[in-house]
């Protein structure tokens, strides 16, 4: 059996944190078995679903790294395919034409309520014969389910899970307007696209008893389910807007990589040992509906973003330059040279081990291709007070008579300097940092002379010495 897997999500926002995760377990199952990981777009509800919605989806799925296998289905599409599951029902049946009125349908939840009895719809149009049918109403067709016995889903995450079939009503398959249902469409769909292996939320359990009659009374065979626990937020409520961003595009624009936010989300209900750090080679390879946890879990941006520093470190400094290029040039206001480029990447191991999202990267890296003279931050100023110009002077001099220039040989003429002085070797490096970066803050200086080279380093420096504001 190939194992086929899918993620269906309903175009009416963003792709939130919730479906990322289930996107992305859905994938790594299907990739752990070699099977297939499909795609449909739920967009039935025309009034909700949109363009934009859809493609921000797309956007968002492909960020994460989660390709899918074949064309994108689109749900509206198959409306016939589902209008034919419906008149197999009919014909065999196993549904029938319910005309209840709103009104009937409100008087009948009433009753029930006030009986204490579920209150679903209570059958009344079941077995009565189509001549008894109304003129000039249109009706909406019901599955005739089962009002004995129980619905039992042996759930792969939650274990076996039972339910009275008298708890469950005739669910309504079409609508009075011939479209349908939720319900129907997607025991259709996932049928008509063999679906193995249904991987969601658990708060789809409810939905998976009536689908599960639904396939039983289309006579198809029942996929496997697997409902994982939701994300709750940092107070443990159910994950909602006010925890902050929930799009995945909120968090690429924030700054994370997608490998650390794949890393992130598989730990969040899924577990491999005491494991953190985990490549996707490893979670292919790792990956099973038997390490899913029962309990919800928590989301936490600060663990978030130490996993993506980690990530950071381990990137390629290529790559974080085509990253941060973008931000970098808007700042400058145009695109960005060859040599400004080479400059990043030559500087970037020593940047990516400080930063913890692109968006820090980014930053930090500005005083390697910023305009001169540079501005100066306040703490850099205080510096460059006389007594830092004194150290510049004696410094610059040394440098522009220095033979090579290599970052272990910058850094013997300061200590030479310096000891000459009988001072510490900080006493030249905090004014020469300022100078070069105009902050207190940078990677080693004498890597960052090694990187800005010769000419750049003297130019700054000579900025400084001649008071030319930044």
């Amino acid at each position: 059996m190939t194992v086929i897997t899918r993620f269906a999500p309903s175009p009416t926002g963003f792709l939130h944190i919730g479906g990322a995760r289930t996107a992305l377990f859905n994938w790594l199952f299907a990739r752990h078995h070699g099977g297939k990981f499909l795609l449909r777009v739920e967009d039935t509800d025309r009034k909700r679903s949109t363009d934009e919605a859809v493609q921000a989806i797309y956007a968002g799925i492909n960020w994460m790294g989660l390709d899918w296998d074949g064309e994108a289905i689109s749900q509206f599409s198959r409306i016939e395919e589902h209008r034919k599951a419906v008149e197999q029902l009919l014909s065999q049946g196993k549904a029938y034409k319910c005309y209840c009125s709103p009104d009937e349908l409100t008087q009948m939840r009433e009753k029930a309520r006030s009986e204490g009895r579920p209150m679903g719809y209570d059958g009344r149009w079941r077995d009565k014969s189509p001549s008894d049918a109304p003129i000039g109403i249109d009706p909406v067709i019901r599955l005739k389910a089962p009002r004995e016995g129980e619905t039992i889903i042996n759930d792969l995450v939650q274990g076996p899970v039972t339910v009275a079939n008298d708890q469950l009503d005739d669910m309504v398959l079409l609508r009075a307007d011939g479209t349908p249902t939720y319900m129907l469409a997607v025991v259709v769909d996932d049928h008509d696209m063999a679906v193995t292996h249904i991987i969601r939320g658990d708060d789809h359990l409810t939905n998976a008893f009536r689908q599960y009659q639904l396939y039983q009374s289309l006579g198809w065979d029942i996929p496997e389910f697997a409902h994982i626990p939701l994300i709750h937020g940092p107070d443990g409520a159910k994950l909602s807007k006010r925890h902050g961003a929930l799009g995945v595009e909120a968090y690429r624009d924030d700054g994370f990589l997608p490998e650390a936010m794949r890393n992130y989300l598989l730990r969040l209900g899924w577990s491999h040992g005491d494991d953190e750090f985990i490549t996707t080679d490893q979670a292919i390879k790792w990956f099973d509906l038997a390490d899913v946890g029962k309990s919800p879990s928590r989301f936490d941006v600060a663990k978030l973003t130490n996993l993506n520093a980690q990530y950071m470190r381990e990137a390629d400094a290529d790559r974080l330059v085509k990253l941060i290029t973008p931000s970098l040039s808007e700042r400058l206001g145009w695109a960005l040279s060859a040599i400004e480029t080479d400059r990043l990447a030559k500087g970037m191991n020593g940047l990516k081990e400080r930063a913890k999202t692109i968006i820090e990267l980014a930053e930090s890296a500005y005083f390697y291709i910023a305009p001169r003279p540079l501005h100066m931050n306040e703490k850099a100023q205080k510096l460059l007070s006389e007594d830092g110009l004194e150290k510049l002077t004696a410094l610059r001099d040394a440098l522009d008579s220095l033979a090579g220039w290599q970052a272990d040989k910058m850094e013997d003429t300061v200590k030479q300097l310096a000891e000459k002085q009988d001072i510490k070797l900080g006493k030249f490096a905090q004014p020469l940092r300022a100078a070069l970066s105009g902050s207190n803050i940078s990677p080693g200086i004498f890597d960052v002379m090694d990187v800005l080279g010769r000419e750049e380093t003297l130019a700054r420096l000579e900025d400084v010495l001649n008071n030319k504001p930044g």
